[in-house]
């Protein structure tokens, strides 16, 4: 099957995006990138702003993080607009930059391995700057509607604009193109546990409990105490930035599959279990408390423990996986297992009916980068974005749609639903090998050049990030111990 595409519309401006429509660009295709935010650079952009909190009751997954605000106050309108994303000031890479380095770029000279947030942005931007994609890029754009026009796929677009008085005024358009390549990431759509008074504690102590896209910085952590929700990446390194100004971090975990070890806590951080409920006595407004005092009320754990005298619960929960332009694919109440062959989101926790986590089967002129997990990101993406380019070129064909359905079932058969089923972990190379030893033979029958897949240097840097990881979860677990009162 082939789907060559004259004009594609890229949705987003960070690592997956950039690489996509510098791809795009080298084919010759006609491309157009939509970007909320005011620069490129997703994820590996600080905002020192917060974004809105999402709903603490029940919503439609689609919805959640999302509500449009018609008269409401002009900052509100700019944070649903463009929301911040979950960068915080001390967030470092934790995948090193030789496995991050693209094809289309080098690192400064003397990058180091691990680096700030800012280096990385900055990556970002020179790249979209030195590839052509920073000129095709709209910045402050929303995309509010993706929809298929007879042969061409209508993407509506909003801009906020600003007047001179400072009132903002919502400017709509819509462009037709031949295919659409969402690159618009994981994070957005923040996840909030529906455990037992957690709302109620939300509404009593407002800015107290927060999720952790909108941790920024250990301000005001001195000597207070932490509840930090969750087992992994998020948890883990807010848990270390805490460290040597609060007085106590409590970490809870659910024993997930995606857990990373105790060991890695600061010495005053301590692993305990599942929280079960929060208690308190139902409040319909907030109380105000002293910046110094705890929270006046007790956590109970899955083993009956309490915990008590918490200034604050950060949620480390994650994200439900969501394309809110892309609403018809989407059915917030639909059981994971049963999608069918033609919805792409459900629960939130994975993307369905995508071959090879790229092309939406029933039409392959939809497509999406970066949908894999446990990878290492940016190498990653650009493979992904070579495989589509090509495609969207004409010079490599996708199977039939009999075929890559019967792929994808066998896929769901053997790795099952949820977040693992885009899991790529000590399978990223073996999964770049099958995208290139797919689309190689139809380019060298086209007369072009083959795709070449990683590096030596990148499978070195690979090996040892294996023995750094390695070295981290065989190193001893024993588990602190404390002790607490609760009256």
């Amino acid at each position: 099957m082939t789907i060559p595409s004259k004009r594609v519309a890229v949705v987003g401006a960070g690592i997956s995006g950039v690489v996509a429509a510098a791809h795009l660009k080298k084919e010759g295709i006609d491309v157009t990138v939509f970007e909320r935010s005011n620069a490129a650079g997703g994820i590996w952009l600080y905002d020192e702003r917060k974004p809105v909190e999402p709903s603490y009751s029940t919503l439609p997954i689609s919805q959640v993080g999302r509500t449009h605000t018609s008269g409401h106050s002009e900052d509100l309108e700019r944070l649903l607009h463009a929301p911040p994303g979950p960068c915080y000031v001390g967030l470092k890479n934790n995948v090193s930059t030789p496995l991050l380095e693209t094809t289309l770029n080098k690192f400064p000279s003397g990058t180091e391995d691990f680096v700030t947030h800012d280096v990385l942005k900055d990556y970002i931007q020179d790249t979209a700057i030195f590839t052509g994609v920073h000129g095709v890029t709209q910045y402050d754009t929303e995309v509010t509607r993706v929809s298929k026009k007879e042969e061409s796929w209508n993407v509506e677009t909003t801009v906020l604009r600003s007047d001179a008085t400072g009132a903002s005024t919502r400017v709509a358009t819509s462009q037709l193109f031949d295919a659409v390549l969402v690159a618009s990431g994981h994070y957005h759509a923040a996840r909030v546990p529906n455990t037992l008074g957690l709302s109620d504690w939300k509404t009593q102590w407002p800015d107290r409990v927060e999720h952790s896209k909108r941790y920024r910085k250990p301000d005001n952590a001195q000597n207070k105490n932490f509840l930090l929700v969750g087992g992994s990446v998020s948890a883990t390194d807010i848990a270390r930035e805490l460290g040597p100004f609060a007085n106590r971090i409590y970490q809870s975990r659910r024993n997930g599959k995606f857990d990373l070890p105790p060991n890695m806590l600061p010495e005053n951080g301590y692993r305990v279990d599942e929280v079960v409920s929060y208690d308190a006595p139902a409040a319909d407004s907030p109380i105000s408390l002293d910046a110094s005092e705890a929270i006046p009320a007790t956590v109970t754990l899955k083993s009956g423990q309490k915990l008590c005298d918490i200034h604050h619960v950060i949620l480390c929960t994650g994200y439900h996986l969501t394309v809110p332009f892309l609403a018809h694919l989407h059915s917030d109440q639909t059981p994971v297992d049963q999608a069918g062959d033609a919805l792409l989101v459900t629960d939130g926790t994975q993307f369905h009916n995508l071959h090879k986590d790229i092309f939406y089967i029933n039409d392959p002129t939809l497509a999406f980068i970066g949908v894999p997990f446990f990878t290492a990101t940016f190498t990653l993406f650009e493979f992904q974005a070579m495989v589509v380019a090509k495609v969207l070129a004409g010079q490599a064909k996708l199977p039939s749609k009999e075929a890559m359905r019967l792929e994808y079932n066998d896929r769901v058969k053997n790795r099952g639903h949820g977040k693992a089923f885009h899991s790529l972990r000590e399978q990223e190379a073996e999964y770049v090998n099958e995208l290139i030893e797919w689309v190689n033979p139809d380019l060298e029958a086209a007369g072009k050049g083959r795709l070449n897949g990683h590096t030596d240097r990148w499978h070195a840097a690979k090996e040892k990030q294996m023995e750094r990881l390695k070295a981290i979860f065989t190193a001893p677990r024993e588990e602190k111990t404390f002790e607490i009162t609760c009256s």
